[in-house]
């Protein structure tokens, strides 16, 4: 995306997944996992999932989005999900999808553990698929207090809008005197200077859209992401835009104060915040901090992009936010899972797991 300086380098995030007899992270690995958690907010764990562990994980997905009864997310980009430029869907806590999640939870357990604890619900499953002619999602941040996962079941391209992330913005105590005292007023900053360029971005593309053969806008579809006013957070939405109605961008944070502002850190922002843009191979996992700022952008390729997700909560989340950013399952509303259960579930056909060899007769004797 021209209007936005990205980076499309995640090297100082990576980490290469390690594991030990018994399927986990090594010591070593989950050390450096969290410092990179603990510093950035994210940490990109490159290889933790096997070529055909992840065809298993593509495979639920393409279930999900198969069936036409599937439980869309209500929760970001809904406009997108009406059109069928995105499917955002939760997937059934069926067997599959259960011990896939439990091969992760397994595998990143002394992650989890260090911010989660085992009582801690299962937010919610989720699959992240996004086609062309998608809008790009504004930057935000999700409800705080829960460790969000991305699973690559695909090598993800940039064109195909693998997940901006903006390291070094999560909250924690003390942040805020980052930065000379003024950490969160800075990151506002930069999420103002950055979202107006992805309004700009989106309406252009919307408007191009409306004579382009090879993405046909659908009947309704313009004035509904333009004029609507129906709830979407991240649409290039004018009419709720002018009326303030949009938490994550609306006329009413440009005051006069911040406006200046703006205009006086224009430079310094770009130097102190940076975009980051993941293009994960299949198996990469990314790790990041809820409260951390990031964006689903815009697909610009012909070939689906497809993620498998999952939420663990760290913190008591009232339930009235956590529908604000998640949206669980039927199915796992009625029957809630843990972090322990996941920990303790039998995980997949397909985990690495080393099996012991049977001691020979002679040893047993």
């Amino acid at each position: 995306m021209s209007e936005l300086k990205v980076s499309s380098d995640t090297s100082a995030f990576e980490v290469p997944a390690a594991l030990d007899h018994t399927g986990k992270l090594t010591q070593d690995c989950v050390r450096e996992a969290l410092q990179m958690m603990d510093r950035y907010g994210l940490v990109v764990l490159t290889g933790l999932l096997s070529p055909e562990e992840a065809n298993l994980g593509l495979e639920l997905i393409r279930q999900t989005i198969d069936d036409p009864e599937r439980n869309r997310c209500a929760f970001a980009s809904e406009t997108d999900n009406r059109y069928l430029r995105r499917d955002f869907c939760s997937l059934p806590a069926t067997v599959p999808v259960t011990r896939f999640a439990a091969t992760l939870c397994q595998r990143l357990e002394g992650v989890y553990l260090e911010y989660c604890g085992r009582t801690r619900p299962l937010l919610e499953i989720i699959t992240l698929t996004s086609y062309l002619g998608s809008s790009h999602q504004y930057i935000h941040r999700d409800p705080m207090g829960v460790i969000s996962l991305l699973a690559a079941v695909e090598d993800v391209c940039e064109e195909q809008g693998g997940t901006v992330f903006v390291p070094g913005t999560h909250m924690y105590s003390g942040a805020e005197y980052r930065h000379g005292g003024a950490a969160y007023e800075l990151m506002e900053l930069f999420r103002i200077q950055c979202n107006w360029r992805i309004l700009l971005h989106n309406l252009k593309k919307l408007w191009q859209m409306r004579a382009d053969a090879a993405v046909p806008l659908a009947p309704g579809e313009f004035r509904d992401r333009i004029l609507s006013a129906k709830w979407d957070q991240h649409q290039p939405n004018l009419l709720r835009f002018v009326l303030g109605k949009n938490n994550e961008f609306s006329l009413r944070m440009f005051g006069p104060r911040t406006l200046w502002k703006l205009y006086r850190q224009r430079r310094a922002l770009d130097g102190l915040f940076t975009l980051v843009q993941a293009a994960p191979r299949k198996g990469t996992v990314i790790l990041y901090r809820s409260d951390l700022l990031h964006a689903g952008p815009d697909n610009r390729s012909s070939q689906p992009r497809r993620l498998f997700g999952m939420s663990v909560a760290r913190d008591v989340i009232e339930p009235k936010y956590w529908h604000d950013g998640y949206t669980p399952h039927p199915k796992l509303i009625a029957q809630p899972v843990t972090l322990g259960d996941l920990l303790d579930c039998p995980a997949s056909p397909l985990d690495r797991t080393p099996v012991p060899e049977p001691r020979s007769a002679a040893l047993v004797d």
